[in-house]
């Protein structure tokens, strides 16, 4: 009997001497990728939110959208991350590829994204990464190009969905009668940027900021 309790009472020495250590030991930090640090870029036709996840930009939305809420609670719900108005090196890295886009020294953007939104979605984001500055494609022909030419409306609506406005170039999709349609930072801020693009660059801009 003597010898059951010594060997019980070793046991909880080693259990006690456990909980002291896991006490001592700091907690883990918050991982990065569970936030979203935002803040809001000023541009010459609306503020825009930003959004950084990590390493890559997730947000790049009109204030004005109307679809506002809907936008950001769907972001946060894909991503698993909530807001956080912070700054971050890549948010400032952005508006800096804004600001040289908004004076017409870019024609590129170079800065990792995150897509938050269905597969489709994605597709239909890829494709429009791929619109050169300067022109301009209409629903059906964007549909062509992801191969499901019937898929018009829902090409429109993964267009009107794209949470990466400016760096993701919705505002470069126009009716087949060449009409703006919609957009969600209003018409006038879709037909600023596409006259912003239509103007040719001086030639001194190529060099600019290299």
């Amino acid at each position: 009997g003597s010898e059951m309790c010594i060997r019980d009472s070793s046991k909880d020495n080693r259990m006690e001497t456990r909980r002291k250590a896991d006490a001592r030991r700091p907690a883990l930090p918050e991982k990065p990728e569970t936030t979203i640090r935002v803040q809001t870029y000023g541009s010459p036709c609306g503020e825009l939110l930003l959004g950084s996840f990590g390493e890559s930009l997730c947000l790049c939305d009109w204030r004005n959208e109307r679809h506002r809420g809907f936008v950001d609670r769907r972001v946060q719900r894909l991503l698993r991350a909530r807001f956080i108005e912070a700054p971050s090196p890549l948010l400032d890295e952005a508006a800096r590829q804004l600001d040289e886009y908004f004076a017409g020294y870019r024609r590129t953007f170079d800065i990792p994204l995150s897509f938050a939104g269905t597969e489709f979605q994605k597709t239909v984001w890829r494709a429009l990464l791929a619109i050169p500055f300067g022109a301009t494609v209409s629903y059906g022909e964007l549909a062509r190009r992801i191969g499901q030419p019937k898929a018009v409306r829902a090409v429109a609506n993964a267009n009107g969905a794209n949470p990466l406005s400016i760096f993701v170039p919705c505002h470069r999709v126009i009716g087949s009668d060449r009409s703006l349609t919609g957009y969600g930072g209003g018409l006038a801020a879709k037909r600023w940027l596409l006259e912003l693009e239509s103007e040719p660059l001086l030639p001194f801009r190529d060099t600019f900021a290299k």
